[in-house]
């Protein structure tokens, strides 16, 4: 692409950077939408993220992605946040709009639509595994859409905390979690991430359930193994991740942009930081 003055800067801002897939999915819509524009990723550490927020508004950046450790901590520096990211407790994307920097949160979205590519989730039985900022998304977006649900997480005060602000069924440790219990389980913790573990026992996956990881390197975890071995459909987070920034776009450009050019650049990024 052609890179000049009236070029528009997005980025997604976290820690660490590692090799975030977020760039090649947003460039790949913006040259398929034929949008100026130029998408990239900036490594901050929590405590530089104040100046970094202060430095996108200087330099106009016109959307920001917040990733992991920034979520919640990003509101205090924000000028205005939307109704859900104020419910959900947590910010994952940050437009300019008339020189103000709004906070919403489209995880939620992202979380749901992969979901519902499988099945309706109303009067569904819903296990989150989690209590950060991705677990608040995904158990806002499920009782949006009608589930019963119950977060579990290793420190069980974070879960209820959760549940209490959300209103959730209920709360639990993940030693809680018994076989059968749910229709849909997803995954927010790390466990899995770049390893061959699963934060649930295999024997806990039923025929029929709905499994979700919200890791997705490696492509397919332990957790989405065991579950497609147990007769229960597996769903990558590549599908989450896809369509929450999908939703990013649209907030931004009110377009649509194509969803199967971004997970091809999805892929091939991963393609990319596995050689190198």
């Amino acid at each position: 692409m052609r890179i000049s003055a009236a070029t528009a800067t997005c980025a997604i801002v976290l820690h660490p950077a590692g090799h975030t897939r977020s760039p090649a999915m947003h460039n790949a819509a913006f040259a398929a939408l034929g949008i100026d524009a130029i998408y990239t990723a900036f490594d901050v550490p929590p405590e530089r993220l104040g100046d970094a927020i202060r430095g996108a508004r200087a330099l106009g950046i016109r959307q920001l992605a917040v990733s992991i450790p920034h979520k919640q901590a990003v509101i205090e520096f924000l000028d205005e946040v939307d109704d859900t990211a104020r419910r959900i407790g947590a910010v994952n994307t940050v437009t300019l709009r008339d020189g103000a920097l709004v906070g919403t949160n489209t995880d939620w979205l992202g979380a749901v639509r992969a979901l519902e590519n499988t099945s309706s989730l109303a009067k569904r039985r819903a296990v989150v595994l989690g209590a950060g900022g991705t677990a608040r998304a995904v158990t806002f977006g499920l009782l949006e859409r009608g589930a019963e649900v119950t977060v579990l997480n290793r420190t069980e005060s974070k879960a209820r905390d959760l549940v209490a602000d959300l209103g959730a069924k209920a709360a639990g440790s993940l030693d809680d979690l018994d076989t059968g219990t749910f229709d849909v389980l997803v995954n927010t913790t790390s466990v899995g991430l770049s390893s061959d573990e699963s934060p649930v026992p295999a024997a806990a996956h039923t025929s029929g359930a709905i499994v979700l990881d919200a890791v997705y390197q490696p492509e397919r975890t332990r957790l989405l193994r065991d579950a497609e071995a147990a007769g229960a459909h597996p769903i990558g987070g590549k599908w989450m991740l896809v369509h929450q920034a999908a939703e990013q776009i649209r907030l931004w450009t009110g377009q649509s942009p194509p969803l199967p050019a971004m997970a091809r650049a999805f892929d091939q990024a991963g393609q990319k930081n596995e050689a190198a």
